[in-house]
């Protein structure tokens, strides 16, 4: 670990109980200067971390901060877990080595500099909050198998979450997760290789745990994290079962396609049976969505029968 992150780990586990700490009992546990101490205080503000400051009383946790349990992590897997406290990207990291990698190995990093959402937008990373993942899968047969792949992954996050007790989710095609009608989770495939033979494939997993306010505000859209939810597992526990769902999920991709996971995906479609939209650039079409197709296309019933829409620059909206 590098020293400044064991500096900062410290102070966020004395913070850990919730209360209020002074910079000189904070001090006075890590080692250091008081003046040290808010240099780091100020450093994990702005990663993200928001720490409320009182005169005379010291420092607060605005929200809880949970990071991984690395040895418990890697006890419980029997693949490679590559964990940062800082990174670009997840994805990145994988797609990087993905020649030294086998199918299931994965990265966690606490905070993301450059994290990355579908269709080039960010995906707001602030440090220990949230769990970042991504896992390595390859595919023998190329990227022309991986059609509809995103919806499996949809259906592994949801089946996770609801082994915690945790109800009231959502799926939106191709792969967004909701709780309580609002995001909660999404999900980047990136691929190198060939259509036709081998392919690297990355899955990126980002799901909110524990959301401050004034990070927040920096999403474009109505969202939901874990942190008021009773089952919530803690982000160690959930790493270790969505990896786990993930590598048995694929198998049963490789083998039957995507036909084995579309009663899961309709048993959750947040759009299934309503009227609906699809943006594609300039273009719009409405019609009552049927679900989604053995490619993983949605299914519109329009004015001129069932079509289907696949693409990655297609948005579905409520048509209310």
């Amino acid at each position: 670990m590098i020293e400044q992150w064991g500096r900062k780990r410290e102070i966020l586990a004395a913070l850990a109980g919730g209360q209020f700490v002074s910079g000189e009992e904070l001090a006075k546990q890590a080692g250091i200067s008081r003046t040290a101490i808010s240099k780091h205080i100020d450093a994990l503000e702005d990663y993200g971390v928001e720490i409320f400051s009182v005169k005379g009383k010291g420092y607060k946790l605005a929200n809880p901060v949970s990071l991984i349990d690395e040895d418990q992590l890697t006890r419980s897997l029997n693949h490679r877990c590559f964990y940062f406290d800082e990174l670009p990207s997840t994805n990145a990291f994988l797609l990087k080595h993905v020649h030294e990698l086998t199918s299931g190995d994965i990265c966690i990093a606490e905070y993301q500099s450059a994290g990355r959402g579908r269709r080039g937008r960010s995906w707001v990373s602030p440090y220990g909050c949230h769990l970042y993942c991504s896992m390595y899968w390859k595919l023998e047969q190329g990227m022309s198998q991986a059609s509809g792949l995103s919806l499996v992954v949809a259906c592994s996050l949801v089946k996770v979450l609801q082994s915690f007790g945790i109800e009231d989710l959502g799926v939106k095609w191709p792969n967004d997760i909701y709780l309580n009608n609002k995001k909660l989770a999404g999900v980047l495939i990136e691929m190198s290789g060939q259509a036709d033979s081998e392919c690297h494939l990355v899955v990126g997993i980002g799901i909110n745990i524990s959301m401050s306010q004034s990070q927040g505000d920096k999403i474009g859209q109505a969202w939901s994290d874990l942190s008021a939810n009773p089952s919530c597992p803690s982000k160690t526990e959930l790493a270790i079962a969505l990896q786990k769902q993930l590598q048995q999920d694929f198998s049963t991709f490789e083998q039957l396609g995507l036909t084995a996971f579309l009663p899961r995906w309709q048993e959750v479609d947040v759009f299934f049976g309503k009227q609906v939209k699809l943006l594609m650039g300039d273009n719009q079409i409405e019609g009552i969505c049927k679900g989604v197709d053995e490619s993983g296309a949605i299914l519109l019933e329009t004015d001129n029968g069932i079509k289907a829409f696949v693409g990655g620059e297609i948005s579905l909206r409520s048509a209310t």
